[in-house]
């Protein structure tokens, strides 16, 4: 069989590979925690189940339109008004089988050859290796800890080049959990002001997902000048715990939304239809429950930051929202295990954690980011306190360096 190039140039999500390596350790009887996964603990809420129910009794099973049913187009629209101040008409609304596809349609209808994306580092595992696949051209935004990885406007100024066809921001953020003010996002803005080539892809996924007095607000809303070139896009599958329901949903100028459903007739065509009313009921419906399950995250982020903080070698900033924390462990590097493994990198210290320790998180180069490690603490509380303390007795054990 001959695999093409394009294939050639991308990396296996490296989240998807660690929860494979658990649950083949579980299987063979090891009693493995997984702080790998992306996504909620937590149940489907009932009243989004029983929509999906009624959906099927009503004989909802067929095909739908490609970018998603009227009904749930018209939550979308409602929910950008209540949420977000953002007006949007349903043939601005592309709904997609998943978060993901939203992005890799809006790319496959929007790069040419060698087009470059700006993407700030750490980043999700995805955003490179989609944009590579479709021919593009990936640039890190490089930002540190002590810039509380964030990208700042004089950094953007310097990236942007004849070629940028996309800057991609994803707040709250997956790996770092930090997100950007509206202050932020209007320093941002003024810069792609001056560049109106440049588009931006606005990734809400983790919207509902703040912790404290934190204000959620997104690009198109803070800068209305920007709106013709913004896709914002969000999903259910984070704050309504419908990971495996596959909706994902974008909001941008028609002429885009258009060319994404043009992109989606031919590999996929629709979403699950059972999936599509499910996500209307949980937009349409009560939201109550997200701000209680806010207070379980921030039980868990403030436990597992405590924790790992009081560990000698690590440091663990305190993320703004989402569900996970992202230490670093520079500290450690040149360190070696008790089986004789030198610590030279994240990868290093991810997998010593995984066979020594069999505790499982996400090296930090997965993220394109160098001596960190992403922890999801979207697990149950006692599987947390026993996985730090496992962390603690890891690096205590650590000789050398």
């Amino acid at each position: 069989m001959f695999l093409s190039r394009q294939l050639a140039k991308i990396n296996p999500s490296a989240t998807l590979v660690i929860s494979q390596k658990v649950r083949e350790m579980r299987a063979q009887g090891i009693e493995v925690i997984g702080l790998g996964a992306g996504e909620p603990d937590f149940g489907t809420p009932a009243h989004i189940i029983q929509a999906a129910q009624r959906a099927m009794e009503d004989g909802q099973t067929r095909y739908t339109n490609v970018d998603g049913i009227p009904e749930l187009k018209a939550a979308i629209c409602a929910k950008f008004k209540r949420d977000n101040g953002l007006e949007y008409t349903t043939d601005q609304i592309n709904v997609s089988p998943g978060g993901k596809p939203v992005i890799f349609n809006a790319l496959l209808a929007s790069i040419d050859p060698g087009d470059e994306v700006i993407i700030p580092t750490p980043c999700w595992v995805s955003y490179p290796e989609m944009v590579k696949l479709v021919g593009g051209v990936p640039i890190a935004a490089r930002t540190t800890r002590k810039g509380g990885y964030k990208l700042s406007p004089a950094a953007l100024e310097k990236l942007i080049t004849p070629k940028t066809k996309w800057l991609f921001l994803n707040s709250p953020s997956n790996p770092t959990g930090v997100a950007y003010g509206r202050e932020e996002l209007e320093g941002l803005a003024q810069v792609l002001r001056a560049h109106p080539h440049v588009w931006v892809l606005s990734d809400d996924i983790y919207e509902h997902i703040l912790y404290g007095d934190f204000a959620f607000a997104t690009m198109a809303q803070v800068a209305p000048d920007l709106f013709e070139r913004t896709l914002t896009m969000n999903g259910v599958s984070k704050a309504y715990a419908m990971t495996g329901w596959r909706i994902g949903y974008g909001a941008g100028p028609q002429k885009l939304i258009k060319a994404m459903a043009n992109v989606m007739s031919q590999p996929t065509s629709n979403a699950a239809s059972i999936s599509q009313w499910a996500a209307a009921a949980a937009l349409n419906g009560p939201q109550d429950f997200i701000t209680a399950r806010n207070q379980i995250y921030k039980q868990r982020r403030d436990l597992v930051g405590d924790k790992l903080n009081a560990i000698t070698g690590l440091e663990c900033p305190r993320p703004d929202g989402a569900f996970y924390v992202f230490p670093d462990c520079t500290e450690l590097m040149g360190k070696t295990t008790p089986k004789g493994r030198l610590l030279e990198s994240d990868m290093d210290f991810a997998a010593g954690l995984l066979d020594e320790a069999h505790v499982a998180v996400v090296p930090g180069i997965a993220f394109h980011a160098r001596r960190s490690f992403r922890i999801s603490y979207s697990v149950d509380r006692d599987d947390l306190v026993r996985a730090c303390d496992r962390i603690g007795e890891f690096v205590a054990s650590l000789g050398g360096g």
